[in-house]
C-alpha cells in the first residue's frame, strides 16, 4: 500500500495515542471524521495498522523479572522448537535473529526463582536447542519508541 502524507500524519497520532478519537484526529489534520476512518479502514485491511493494545505495566501485575535469552538450534528442528517455545507461558517474544544466537526471546517471569523454573523447566526441555544464554535485563532505558512515519 502506498501511504501519503495524509496517511502518515494519521499513523503518526495513532501511534502516539491509539485512543485517539477519529474525530480528533480529523480536526488536526483538517478532514473530516469519514475520511479518517475510510483510511483507517484501508490502513487496517492493508496490514499496515496490526492492531491495538494496552501496553501494560508487567511489574504491576507481579512479573517483576524480565530477561532476554539467546538460544542456538540445531538445523532441522527450528519449526518444531519454535512451535514449541510459543506455547510457553512467559515467552512474551521470539525473533529470530543472525549472529550468534538463532532465537532472542524476551521472557518476563515473578522473580529470579520463577525465572530459573521458566529456563529450566520449560526452555531447556524444548528439543533441538544446543545452548543458551540468559541476560536478566536490569532496567530498560527505552522501549517501544515510536516508528520514525
Amino acid at each position: 500500500m502506498q501511504l501519503d502524507e495524509t496517511d502518515r500524519a494519521i499513523l503518526r497520532i495513532l501511534q502516539s495515542d491509539a485512543r485517539t478519537p477519529f474525530s480528533e484526529v480529523a480536526r488536526q489534520i483538517e478532514m473530516s471524521s469519514a475520511t479518517v476512518h475510510d483510511r483507517v479502514s484501508r490502513m487496517e485491511d492493508a496490514g499496515v495498522i496490526e492492531g491495538y493494545h494496552a501496553k501494560i505495566d508487567p511489574r504491576a501485575i507481579g512479573l517483576g523479572t524480565s530477561a532476554l535469552v539467546g538460544l542456538r538450534i540445531e538445523q532441522g528442528n527450528e519449526n518444531d522448537a519454535l512451535e514449541r517455545l510459543r506455547e510457553i507461558e512467559g515467552v512474551q517474544e521470539i525473533h529470530l535473529t543472525t549472529g550468534e544466537w538463532d532465537v532472542v526471546l524476551r521472557v518476563y517471569a515473578e522473580d529470579t526463582d520463577s525465572l530459573r523454573e521458566l529456563m529450566f523447566d520449560n526452555i531447556a526441555n524444548v528439543e533441538g536447542f544446543s545452548r543458551s544464554q540468559t541476560m536478566v535485563i536490569l532496567a530498560t532505558d527505552l522501549e517501544e519508541r515510536p516508528l520514525p512515519i
